[in-house]
């Protein structure tokens, strides 16, 4: 019986169109915060840093740094104190821009709208560095009200497959794992995290042809597979809503 369905974000319920024009103005916002005068180079030692250094941590430690830490810690730390608490959370958005304009996926606002009409409590369960941008973008889109929890690793400092941002979740909205259904897009960190804690049922939002590409495991194995995001709203158990 479930009575809950939680989202990822990145590759999920929402993707990222790599759009020159915007990711140059990201570049650019960057080193005038931090006083740069090369965006792109600075940009590129921002990267090196990143990719040496902390992600290795992140990913070999599923952990995650909040904004203040993330640039003081490991990306700009040259940079005084004052003038980083000043900056950090919009340099952890523009850094983010850099990649590309995010969007919800085609047909995400329609499921997010019909899960919560069948009775469902809705959640976010995402990795991400950023403590502010999804709260601000789930206000500009009014999309607040339809979700009961938002677990993100740059706020509780975890990163799936860690099941523990999952029981975060499952608190949030006050109900066991095996009431809850999740949807995502990682075979490796969100359907084996989301087993290893319990939840109900996992679904895998993937394309056919990276589908293909793909080893399934008894540990990583959805319940269910989708290639279009509306298909959702059709596998038995969310037809229902709220535990029928």
């Amino acid at each position: 019986m479930m009575k809950g369905v939680f989202f990822d974000l990145g590759g999920t319920l929402r993707i990222c169109d790599p759009l020159p024009w915007h990711q140059a103005a990201a570049r650019s916002r960057m080193a005038e915060l931090a006083g740069a005068g090369d965006p792109q180079a600075f940009l590129k030692m921002i990267d090196q840093r990143y990719e040496e250094n902390y992600r290795p941590w992140a990913l070999g430690e599923n952990r995650e740094s909040g904004d203040y830490e993330l640039w003081a810690k490991w990306l700009l730390p040259e940079l005084p104190e004052e003038k980083l608490r000043e900056i950090c959370h919009e340099m952890t958005y523009q850094y983010r821009q850099v990649k590309g304009l995010r969007r919800v996926v085609e047909g995400g606002y329609e499921v997010i709208r019909a899960l919560k009409a069948r009775g469902f409590k809705l959640g976010i369960i995402s990795n991400l560095i950023g403590e502010c941008e999804i709260q601000d973008w789930l206000r500009r889109d009014g999309l607040e009200p339809y979700f009961d929890a938002v677990v993100l690793s740059s706020v509780c400092g975890i990163r799936k497959p860690d099941p523990e941002p999952y029981r975060m979740g499952c608190r949030a909205l006050g109900l066991a794992p095996g009431e809850c259904a999740s949807i995502a897009d990682n075979l490796n960190r969100d359907i084996a995290g989301a087993k290893r804690v319990g939840i109900g049922a996992n679904i895998l939002f993937i394309s056919p042809q990276k589908l293909a590409t793909k080893k399934l495991t008894d540990e990583n194995r959805p319940d269910y597979i989708v290639h279009r995001f509306t298909d959702v709203l059709d596998i038995p158990i969310l037809e229902g809503g709220g535990g029928a």
